[in-house]
């Protein structure tokens, strides 16, 4: 999160318009609002709710409304006593399989890992399956926080089968990616994915680790990789903040 400014500044009061066009009064607030945090930079505070108010004739519930919206979606966030500040831009999740090192990058952003734990276990009855293992074979488990410009986005856990990437538990890796691992140590081409994704509350200790408060909003991934012969690669549970993270979704209507 950006360390707020306890100013709005003149910035933010110089691009707000002096008056509403005459349309519906909320909705116009709400583009005005929308329109004010997509030139402001991250950390900058908003006007406050009696400024809004009484520059455009509107209620302080009505203002009041409007910035709870701007805060559940994760463009802006409360600092109790202080105000209302733009929140940093929200990484989005294509269709595309990639990386996460790739994504971050095709953002210009700067990845990064810091393992926390990483040793051999027997898989699960579950895990094996969904690999397509034997009972209790032997996998490595990769516990790591995924960073991007150093801000922690994502708490992840990944399984990978040490009989198919024999020595892989000797890599290190702090700030690599496990596709390119698995692509220049072992030749692997990454076809597709299965995907699952649930909304959660963000637990204490991962809210910790995640630099946010305990019950923020978080999305889960469940991932299994497969290769391009369509043997599994790898199972991953990661955990993201819903401040930071998004899906872009391209549908196509089939007729």
């Amino acid at each position: 999160m950006p360390r707020p400014s306890t100013d709005p500044g003149p910035l933010a009061e110089e691009l707000l318009p002096r008056r509403l066009a005459g349309g519906p009064k909320g909705r116009e607030l709400r583009e005005i609002l929308e329109g004010l945090v997509a030139n402001l930079a991250p950390g900058t505070a908003l006007p406050s709710e009696r400024v809004l108010a009484d520059r455009y004739g509107v209620a302080r519930m009505t203002v009041r409304g409007e910035i709870d919206r701007l805060t559940s979606e994760g463009l802006t966030y409360r600092v109790h006593g202080r105000g209302t500040f733009v929140a940093e831009p929200r990484v989005a999740q294509e269709l595309a399989l990639s990386s996460f090192s790739e994504d971050m990058r095709a953002r210009g952003l700067r990845p990064g890992s810091t393992v926390l734990a990483r040793g051999l276990v027997e898989a699960s009855d579950g895990l094996a399956l969904r690999l397509e293992l034997a009972p209790a074979a032997e996998v490595l488990r990769l516990d790591r926080v995924r960073t991007a410009d150093g801000s922690p986005l994502a708490v992840e856990e990944a399984y990978v089968p040490t009989s198919r990437y024999p020595g892989i538990e000797d890599v290190d890796f702090s700030d690599a990616s496990l596709f390119e691992v698995l692509a220049d140590g072992w030749n692997v081409r990454l076809r597709d994915a299965d995907q699952r994704v649930v909304a959660v509350a963000i637990e204490a200790e991962d809210a910790k680790v995640l630099k946010v408060p305990p019950g923020s909003a978080g999305l889960r991934f469940q991932t299994l990789t497969r290769d391009a012969d369509g043997t599994p690669v790898y199972y991953a549970i990661s955990l993201f903040r819903g401040d930071r993270y998004e899906i872009d979704l391209r549908q196509v209507r089939e007729r």
